[in-house]
């Protein structure tokens, strides 16, 4: 499954939508009115007046409830401090105490572990002191299962705080590969045709200056090979960029690019002047999906920055290896010098071919070879091309 559905469902299953909240507060409507009934039924306890000021008082607390997400920490106070009012005052015992519950929870879930464990602990010397003053509704064993309940209540809120920042932080850094991932594919696919267009391009304007006769056959080559990479680089734009598309869009349905085009991409290498070489050596067989476009883009990538930055570069060889457990691949060229290739140790090509590699759990590097410059990867087939390999 796709990390960003998992995280679409985790965040479906931890958050709390506004009716929620609305359900929620209804709830201890209910549970609060039909505590405040009791006055109306059996014997008078206390004056009417008295009563009426009950209600007033658990009618705010519980108007307050609705407020809880924007202000958690003032709501949880106006519940403590009514809910203490409420049982100075009247004699009908109640259960508006779930108010404040449920407003230290809402605080201890935004996050506010310092503010709920101070309420919780203002809640419970409040209540201590009423026990100690001769209150006989709260006894010990109530004031112990009352402190049991406000821990519960804090750790309880500060478990889905820390669910839901964890949700966040995967969220987020699932989102940052994702803009990864497509910021290479677009680095690679545009990178290496517009780089082909501009040295082709180039070699026909210089050929055109120096003989307009001879240089006409070689430009009208030279446009035609743009006109393919051009053609290419849409169709390989528009392939990438289906990842960007809604659920209800078509998807694209070109096949990803493979090391069966290889030779596309060494012939318009050699459409440029260079002079590249292919060599094969294992027995070719059919690789994940993967480990194909991982290998595509690798020699793509190499080929560009052959073209583009290398020195005094006559011929490049591309080496494709298929070997018991890994594919390997080197590009390597005859131009003079580590300086000729230094772009390369700062720019995103070789850093994205190096995440391609790491990403299947290959490895890449890319340096100073004796006839020039390499860049040599190792890309592992899979457990289960592996686990195939063994049993054939």
């Amino acid at each position: 499954m796709p990390a960003a559905a998992v995280v679409s469902r985790l965040r479906r299953r931890l958050s709390r939508s506004p009716r929620a909240d609305v359900a929620v507060s209804i709830g201890v409507v209910v549970l609060v009115a039909i505590g405040a009934l009791r006055p109306l039924m059996g014997a008078r306890l206390e004056p009417w007046p008295l009563t009426a000021v009950g209600w007033l008082v658990a009618a705010a607390v519980c108007a307050a409830l609705f407020f809880r997400r924007r202000h958690p920490v003032a709501v949880a106070g106006v519940a403590l401090v009514g809910t203490g009012a409420f049982y100075l005052l009247s004699e009908y015992d109640g259960p508006l105490l779930i108010a404040f519950v449920v407003a230290l929870y809402q605080v201890a879930a935004d996050g506010r572990l310092q503010a709920a464990v101070g309420l919780a602990s203002l809640a419970l010397v409040s209540t201590a002191i009423g026990t100690v003053a001769g209150n006989g509704d709260v006894n010990g064993v109530a004031l112990f299962m009352f402190t049991g309940w406000l821990i519960g209540v804090v750790a309880l809120g500060w478990a889905r705080h820390s669910r839901m920042a964890y949700v966040r932080e995967v969220e987020q850094r699932a989102a940052g590969d994702e803009r990864m991932r497509i910021a290479r594919e677009l680095h690679d696919v545009i990178g290496h045709h517009i780089s082909l267009v501009h040295v082709q391009s180039s070699a026909a304007l210089r050929r055109l200056k120096k003989d307009q006769v001879a240089g006409a056959v070689l430009a009208e080559e030279a446009l035609a090979a743009i006109k393919d990479s051009s053609r290419e680089a849409l169709r390989e734009l528009r392939t990438t960029l289906g990842v960007l598309r809604q659920g209800d869009e078509a998807a694209p349905t070109a096949p990803l690019p493979g090391l069966d085009r290889i030779d596309d991409l060494v012939g318009a290498a050699r459409l440029s002047g260079l002079d590249v070489r292919t060599l094969i050596q294992g027995e070719r067989r059919e690789l994940p999906t993967e480990v194909e476009l991982a290998a595509y883009r690798i020699v793509q990538e190499s080929l560009t920055n052959v073209t583009r930055h290398a020195v005094r570069v006559t011929e490049a060889t591309v080496s494709v290896e298929y070997g018991v457990q890994e594919l390997t691949i080197e590009i390597a060229d005859d131009g003079h010098g580590a300086a000729s290739h230094g772009f390369k140790g700062a720019g995103s090509g070789v850093a994205g071919m190096r995440e391609r590699a790491r990403a299947l759990g290959g490895e890449l590097s890319a340096g100073p070879c004796p006839q020039g410059f390499a860049v040599r990867a190792s890309l592992p087939y899979g457990s289960d091309h592996g686990s195939q390999r063994t049993r054939s």
